[in-house]
């Protein structure tokens, strides 16, 4: 709900309204060491990426309109998480600078992308574009999020509720309404690239 997105904004010193003129700075990095400054890393980041690149994910677009428009983020971490009720995930750095504008909202649409669509899915990965330019989309049904042309899938929610998952939030949506084309090939992305499923 959007109550539970406003909470945690103001538990965390963020704005709860927005100024159309005010620019929308990232969340600050909290201290999130588990070891101490002198104890080596149990793991190098960079092998942590690359070990688990091995996993292929689909890819998503993650939208939302607040008082400056609209909005949204690439992001490959999505995925249902309840029947009863019905629940999806998906994980944001709490760098963005596109979360606060979507907790902002207490709303989202997840645009499922199919496999023709990795440059839009570049297009919302770049930081501080403007990520809707060319785009086409109309309004989810249930929020009135930015719902995006032509993509396989969609699922229109509301925020449910928001934790802590070390460097990100794991942000939990009560689904509001749903569809999907019958045909068509998900985007999948695996260490580093894009591809398909071949048969």
């Amino acid at each position: 709900m959007a109550a539970t997105a406003v909470r945690y904004l103001r538990s965390v010193g963020a704005a709860t309204t927005a100024a159309p003129e005010t620019p929308h700075r990232a969340l600050p990095r909290p201290d999130l060491r588990a070891v101490r400054d002198d104890e080596r890393l149990p793991i190098a980041p960079a092998e942590f990426r690359r070990v688990l690149g091995h996993f292929a994910s689909g890819v998503t677009v993650v939208t939302a309109r607040d008082t400056d428009g609209p909005t949204g983020f690439a992001c490959q971490s999505f995925a249902s998480l309840s029947l009863d009720p019905p629940l999806v995930t998906f994980m944001v750095a709490r760098t963005s600078t596109t979360w606060p504008r979507i907790a902002r909202a207490g709303v989202f649409c997840v645009n499922v992308l199919g496999a023709d669509q990795g440059a839009l899915c570049r297009g919302f990965a770049v930081s501080g574009a403007d990520k809707f330019a060319g785009v086409a989309y109309g309004e989810a049904p249930a929020t009135g999020s930015p719902l995006l042309d032509s993509v396989p899938a969609w699922i229109d929610c509301r925020i449910h509720a928001v934790h802590t998952g070390g460097d990100h939030l794991i942000v939990v949506g009560r689904v509001e309404a749903l569809g999907a084309e019958e045909e068509g090939e998900p985007l999948l992305f695996h260490r580093g690239v894009f591809g398909r499923f071949s048969g």
